[in-house]
């Protein structure tokens, strides 16, 4: 079986406060985009005694600790009993990017075994288990524009359409922990009205919406905030780091050509629907 996983890009991202579990609740919306990695997994045939799951990697993006797919298959374990895997992961959503990578490998994967196994797990069921894997593993269970709330396993679909915009996603070679980005951010206490705000007209987000971990990233990291400034000089009508990782986005009216001075970044392009 293949499936193929694909990134996400977020549209405003506040953080509204700590909570008591050590996670922060927020509000964004979340936009999947077709960047995505292919992932293939087949059962170990024959004997199984002392096989155990394992999996390969390949792309340009190298996996590093342990791997969430492993991670997802040993939470369906403790419930379910289905055959060793062999999987193999080709990378090409960056990891530490901010689009969600690692957390669409593990729903996806997790929707699969579930669909070929016959689980029987449910839309809430799924989403409840991949929020046990990552806090942004729910939003790929549904896949569809949402806005997300709480920690990011509260999910509302919303009737917002980018379709017929061109998507610039711009990568560096930066890999930004989510902890470490956490940590820096300040609550906002109080959050927008983001989907009334995302629903005006998109050349007014620029100044109505924005993704909250900008300002302490930047600081840090300036060729991420030099990636959103070029973006805009090539006309984008709007342009944002995504999630709290190094991905900047922006969005155009039309196709354009890339300028050297992204030559040090991975670049990602593409009509949306």
């Amino acid at each position: 079986m293949v499936i193929f996983p694909n990134a996400k890009i977020n549209i405003g991202l506040s953080v509204i406060r700590k909570r008591e579990d050590g996670f922060h609740d927020i509000e964004s919306i979340f936009y999947p985009v077709g960047l995505n990695d292919a992932l293939e997994y087949l059962p170990i045939s024959g004997s199984t005694k002392g096989v155990s799951d394992k999996i390969a990697y390949s792309g340009r993006f190298p996996v590093k600790g342990k791997d969430i797919c492993i991670k997802t298959i040993e939470l369906l374990r403790e419930s379910f009993s289905f055959p060793c895997l062999d999987l193999h992961l080709h990378k090409s959503i960056p990891p530490g990017s901010g689009l969600g990578g690692g957390s669409s490998d593990a729903a996806f994967l997790l929707n699969s075994l579930n669909n070929n196994y016959g689980f029987g797990l449910n839309r809430e069921q799924l989403e409840e288990m991949a929020g046990r894997i990552g806090s942004d593993c729910p939003f790929f269970i549904r896949n569809k524009p949402c806005l997300v709330t709480g920690r990011g396993e509260k999910l509302e679909i919303i009737q917002l359409s980018l379709e017929g915009f061109y998507l610039v996603l711009v990568c560096p070679g930066i890999h930004l922990s989510t902890t470490d980005a956490y940590r820096e951010v300040t609550p906002v206490q109080d959050s927008t009205d983001l989907p009334t705000v995302a629903y005006t007209s998109i050349e007014k987000w620029k100044e109505l919406i924005i993704n909250q971990f900008e300002g302490s990233v930047f600081r840090k990291y300036p060729r991420i905030k030099e990636i959103k400034i070029e973006l805009y000089k090539l006309g984008a009508i709007y342009a944002s780091m995504t999630g709290s990782g190094s991905a900047v986005y922006g969005l155009f009216r039309s196709k354009i050509e890339i300028t050297d001075k992204f030559s040090d970044c991975f670049i990602h392009r593409e009509w949306l629907h």
